[in-house]
């Protein structure tokens, strides 16, 4: 009897070899990028100008011109270091010289003891009674500025309120006993400031300064001890 059935590809069980995964496999690679292809040929070329430009820094001598980075960092510091010492062996030099001179000069105009020992005196001297003289100066002062001293500040001006503006000018420096009124009878011809006593000069004179008054004198017969006109 005849075989009458063809055996084909479809007859058989399938199996795994019948599912091939996709993409090339073993020997059978897939086309390569462009990128890849050119990667080569650029390196050659790389290679090629750096042969070439260390052939021409060989052959001109300019490869000699070429500071290396550790070179570049030593040179300045050694340099730096050179200028440095040479600097305080100058400046060594000059101070020897310098104290050589001064005792050359000292040792050829030195005074003897006993003269020096006097100019010491008289020089001690001098100090001890500027500074006794400060300091009696300054006490005297603390002493004789009395803020708690009576002062009255006459409005003889135009300007409402210009005598208040002075009182609070005057309170603010420390002043305790100050009022503002307006003038009665005579009034001077400018802006000054009167103090009663010998002993109220001072305040009269610091009251004067506080207020940027020029004009200080004394007159008799103030009921205040310190009176403060103001004119125009």
């Amino acid at each position: 009897m005849a075989k009458q059935d063809k055996e084909t590809y479809d007859s058989y069980e399938k199996d795994v070899y019948d599912n091939p995964p996709a993409g090339p496999m073993g020997v059978h690679r897939g086309a390569r990028s462009a990128a890849s292809r050119a990667m080569p040929y650029v390196i050659v070329i790389i290679m090629a100008l750096l042969a070439g430009l260390l052939f021409w820094g060989v052959y001109s001598g300019e490869v000699n011109n070429l500071k290396m980075p550790w070179s570049s960092q030593e040179s300045p510091t050694t340099s730096s270091a050179e200028k440095g010492k040479s600097g305080e062996s100058k400046s060594k030099s000059q101070s020897d010289s310098a104290s050589g001179n001064k005792t050359d000069a000292s040792n050829a105009d030195s005074p003897t003891d006993s003269q020096q020992n006097d100019q010491n005196a008289d020089q001690n001297a001098d100090q001890n009674a500027e500074q006794n003289a400060e300091q009696t100066d300054n006490a005297t002062a603390q002493q004789v500025v009395n803020t708690g001293t009576e002062v009255r500040v006459v409005n003889a001006t135009n300007i409402t309120g210009y005598a208040q503006s002075k009182v609070d000018v005057l309170a603010q420096a420390g002043y305790t006993s100050v009022s503002a009124s307006n003038p009665t009878g005579n009034v001077p011809s400018q802006t000054v400031v009167w103090y009663q006593n010998e002993t109220d000069k001072a305040t009269a004179e610091n009251v004067a300064q506080t207020l940027g008054i020029s004009n200080v004198q004394q007159s008799d017969g103030l009921v205040t001890p310190i009176v403060v006109v103001l004119l125009d």
